[in-house]
């Protein structure tokens, strides 16, 4: 835990932040490559000590705190192609500007196992974010996209609602590790640094 302290709720001072991540809801998609953003909403979760549960905003979302900040860790609570009006709600309850906004997802323009973390850009074709720039009316928030690859035979939608193989899953675990790291340097150290530091080739 390098890039951050963990504090007490009351004890942060600091500006609210909110972190998302996207996936689809329900047992059956818990565990498929388009879920990479529940996943690391859930690991930021355990390493917080909180549990993702309470239920407003057409979300699952909890409180927590970490580098004198108030966290929001939120994850939408409706299929991937409607996530925008949770984070849009949730970011007008709280007054959000759109740089305390870090959105976390799968990509399959980015390698098994990498991440890449930007400051603004295209949804690039995926259809969470595309929802989430048009409820925002912005494409300029921060965002982390952890790289499930692309297939090999068959469709792109059969794909990301398809669950990794064993050797696949290790790298996704890796990948969802450094975006977990990446959230925090973001938090500690901003968003230049992040990209700097997880950017790299060797990421």
């Amino acid at each position: 835990m390098s890039w951050f302290s963990l504090v007490q709720a009351d004890e942060a001072s600091g500006e609210t932040v909110l972190i998302a991540g996207l996936g689809n809801p329900g047992e059956k998609y818990s565990e498929t490559r388009h879920n990479m953003g529940f996943k690391v909403i859930d690991a930021l979760a355990e390493t917080l000590g909180v549990k993702v549960k309470q239920q407003k905003f057409g979300a699952r979302f909890a409180m927590a705190s970490a580098s004198g900040k108030k966290l929001i860790l939120l994850k939408p609570w409706e299929f991937m192609n409607r996530s925008g009006q949770a984070i849009a709600t949730a970011a007008g309850f709280y007054k959000l500007p759109l740089d305390r906004i870090m959105v976390v997802y799968d990509d399959m323009a980015v390698d098994v196992g990498r991440i890449r973390v930007r400051a603004k850009g295209s949804a690039g074709g995926h259809n969470g974010l595309s929802d989430i720039i048009a409820k925002l009316k912005s494409n300029e928030f921060p965002r982390c996209r952890v790289g499930v690859g692309t297939p090999e035979f068959g469709d792109s939608i059969n794909y990301v609602l398809g669950k990794p193989s064993r050797s696949e899953q290790r790298e996704l675990d890796d990948a969802i590790e450094k975006a977990k790291q990446a959230v925090f340097c973001w938090l500690d150290e901003g968003i230049d640094v992040t990209m700097n530091r997880f950017n790299g080739v060797d990421q």
